[in-house]
């Protein structure tokens, strides 16, 4: 274990400005470790570790495979890579994507649960849909810290939400006080390594799943032996999804190694349904075309009859795709927060 204290912190959407009001609210010879994920697209360089870097008096950066953590530092997620701590450095990988994302909060918070168990304290910040609550519950299971900011202060409060529902929560803060509350937290002395809730089969559950994050091969790894395997397929390889139950919430990995909460996996298939659609839309004129097509070719022959059954059928064709096209218009994809604003707004 590290010989100081590791604050994990996930965040998404409207997370820039708690994480800049942290940064500037931090001592320079702040004691512990600082790694956060940020939700950043695959195709886009980030810049969190120079704005983080400008906002307070300790460095960031964003570490490369195989860094060492050290204290005093802040260190950001890659994108389109998994933030890892295993024995005392980063392990920077591209694992399988969690929650339609990479990098993932809840791979971070796992890694460090079973890496630094008691010595944890976990931070969820504003975010949309649910990533960080799994990897906060198991935070505090291991025996760590768990802070999230105030939902009514988050600019998106789905993750924070989400977060305290199902986590029991040690700390809920807004982003301005956040800085004083860790500062109190890692001065507190450090726990011994076995202070913690896991079983042993929690433990070899975490350590498969960190395994998978780092590009093992989940389904030689057990995944199946996990939990339950249900109906459901992966959205992202059409894998066979297993039911992970956690405290009171279940999410899914697929034998391949991808994950989802139950809110990011409605996401997942509610947009699917849309590119299945298109897909059938695609098929039925590809039919009408060469139906219409194979019509004028009759028609030329002289076959009057054939080329008016075939352009017929070519009409009934082009009927069904305009049916299937509204069907696209009216798709929409689910969350939980989009289902809890429709209840809202019929009240």
């Amino acid at each position: 274990m590290l010989p100081f204290r590791l604050v994990v912190i996930g965040a998404s959407a409207g997370g820039l400005p708690p994480l800049t009001a942290l940064a500037a609210g931090l001592p320079a010879d702040f004691p512990a470790a600082i790694c956060i994920v940020m939700h950043i697209p695959a195709y886009a360089p980030s810049y969190l570790a120079e704005i983080l870097g400008r906002a307070g008096p300790l460095p960031a950066s964003q570490p490369a495979n195989g860094d060492p953590i050290l204290p005093g530092r802040i260190y950001c997620a890659s994108p389109d890579h998994h933030l890892l701590i295993e024995n005392g450095q980063f392990n920077v990988t591209k694992g399988p994507k969690e929650n339609r994302v990479r990098p993932a909060v809840d791979t971070l918070f796992r890694s460090a649960a079973y890496s630094e168990g008691p010595n944890v304290i976990g931070v969820v910040l504003s975010g949309l849909l649910d990533d960080g609550t799994s990897g906060l519950w198991t935070i505090k299971h291991f025996g760590g810290v768990a802070v999230v900011q105030d939902p009514q202060d988050a600019e998106y409060d789905s993750m924070p939400k989400s977060a305290v529902s199902q986590v029991k929560v040690d700390h809920t803060v807004c982003a301005n006080d956040l800085a004083a509350l860790l500062i109190q937290l890692v001065a507190a002395p450090m726990k011994e390594p076995g202070e913690t809730m896991a079983s042993d089969e929690d433990r070899q559950r975490v350590e498969v799943e960190v395994s998978i994050a780092s590009s093992a091969h989940a389904f030689r790894k057990g995944v199946m032996a996990f939990g339950k395997v249900t109906p459901q397929t992966c959205p992202e390889c059409g894998g066979i999804l297993v039911e992970i139950k956690e405290g009171g919430f279940t999410r899914y990995r697929c034998h391949t190694g991808h994950a989802y909460t139950g809110d990011s996996l409605l996401v997942s298939v509610t947009e699917a349904i849309e590119n299945k659609l298109w897909r059938t839309m695609r098929a039925l004129e590809e039919a009408s075309m060469l139906l219409e097509n194979t019509s004028q070719n009759f028609a030329a022959a002289g076959n009057t009859w054939l080329a008016q059954e075939y352009s017929r059928k070519a009409a009934e064709m082009e009927a069904r795709t305009r049916l299937i096209f509204q069907d696209i218009v009216d798709n929409r994809s689910l969350s939980a927060e989009q289902l809890d604003h429709d209840v809202s707004k019929e009240r």
